[in-house]
């Protein structure tokens, strides 16, 4: 009897052991399942960053000033001292001109002025010579009216009258001689005025350099007749083309829709391929129109240029910085969900779960963008794939670091 309860309490255990392990089994892939059921999110954490946005821009150098040198009078030249090439400073005589009539006019004036000089000296003496024989006549007046006062009768009237009359007349004579003299001092000075007229002419027959620069081109050799370059309507010949090559404007043409951001003071790189120098310019003036040929307004970067390394026509690729956001709330640009005018992000709670937030942009670079309004700095935001999620979805976050620089480099033309 007792065998037999032991056989059925056995084969009970054994039957009761399988349904256990089937439950159990069954339990774990329950939970397996709802496991893989939460779904992973890339996200990145709002942090600060700095954002550039620049223009790339191909210039070309030109010399800060170039001039024809014309002669100011005519005559054939005589000596020229330079050539294409040459260095010369302001001053230097570039060539002198043969000029035999003006030689002989200068000594005309000059014979002119010293013969106004002699008159002055004349007019004095006779101005001299006046005042002393007035003052003799004066006094034998003087001396007839007091004793005619002391004895009257003595001096018979028509004596004293006559006396009296020399007296005016003398005086007269003084203002003549010293108008005299006024009138010699003043031709005096129209002769001077005319000679130093025909000396400066004279003067212009050394053609001289009005800057520092570089001879970039030479019309006339020796012996060439050289027109004056006085009037606008004479296509005279100028002597010499001089370029001022020690400082060099670099003229870049600024897009219509970037001229809003240029200001002087513009930091720009300037990239010189041909010598394979990078240098550093800034913006100092642009012309404030814009072209209708081109809708592009010319803006130009001073460069120096002592050691003449760099030769105007040369090229250059400048990159100029329009925007920069420094120590901004910066998220990746794939973050953002964009629906017409209004822009909005899905941002991770701290409870994992999904919600959308919309947020106010700034500055774009090609991979960040500013955040003004919406989100602090931590929080996080999913990266890509928006639209696999729901507001209150819970997901796995699988965090990703985001660079905290960026630059967008637009090329001319609008394309970035």
């Amino acid at each position: 009897m007792r065998k037999r309860i032991s056989l059925v309490l056995a084969a009970g255990l054994t039957l009761f052991v399988p349904v256990g392990i089937v439950a159990c089994k069954s339990k774990d892939r329950d939970s397996g399942a709802n496991a893989a059921e939460i779904p992973s999110a890339t996200v990145v954490a709002v942090t600060r960053g700095n954002i550039v946005h620049t223009l790339n821009l191909a210039g070309q150098f030109q010399p800060y000033q170039v001039v024809d040198v014309h002669a100011k009078v005519s005559g054939y030249i005589k000596h020229i001292y330079v050539d294409i090439g040459d260095k010369v400073h302001a001053g230097q005589t570039l060539a002198i001109l043969e000029v035999p009539e003006l030689n002989a006019q200068l000594k005309g004036t000059v014979s002119e002025f010293g013969r106004s000089k002699d008159e002055i000296t004349r007019a004095q003496h006779e101005v001299a010579r006046a005042e002393s024989e007035h003052s003799a006549v004066h006094a034998d007046y003087l001396r007839l009216t007091q004793a005619a006062t002391k004895q009257p009768g003595l001096i018979a009237q028509q004596e004293l009258d006559n006396a009296q009359s020399k007296d005016l007349s003398t005086a007269s004579q003084i203002d003549a001689a010293k108008a005299a003299l006024a009138a010699a001092r003043q031709g005096s000075d129209v002769a001077d005025a005319d000679r130093e007229r025909v000396q400066d002419l004279n003067d212009y027959t050394h053609v001289t350099a009005p800057l520092s620069g570089i001879i970039v081109w030479r019309y006339a050799d020796t012996g060439a007749l050289i027109q004056a370059g006085t009037a606008s309507d004479t296509q005279s010949l100028p002597v010499v083309k001089l370029s001022e090559s020690s400082l060099l404007r670099l003229r870049i043409p600024v897009p219509e829709d970037a001229v809003a951001y240029i200001h002087e003071g513009a930091e720009v790189n300037v990239q010189v391929d041909a010598i394979h120098r990078t240098l550093i310019g800034r913006v100092v003036r642009f012309t404030r129109d814009i072209s209708p040929a081109t809708r592009t307004m010319e803006t130009e970067i001073d460069v120096e240029n002592n050691d003449l390394s760099l030769t105007p026509g040369m090229y250059a690729n400048t990159t100029l910085e329009l925007e920069r956001e420094n120590n901004v709330l910066v998220i990746p640009v794939q973050a953002v969900i964009r629906n017409g005018n209004q822009s909005s992000v899905l941002v991770i709670d701290s409870q994992n779960r999904v919600q959308t937030r919309n947020v106010a942009l700034g500055l774009q670079g090609s991979m960040l963008v500013e955040v003004k309004v919406g989100l602090k700095e931590g929080e996080r935001v999913i990266t890509g794939g928006q639209s696999n999620y729901q507001v209150g979805e819970a997901v796995k976050p699988r965090v990703e670091q985001l660079p905290t620089a960026d630059v967008s480099q637009e090329q001319s033309g609008g394309t970035k």
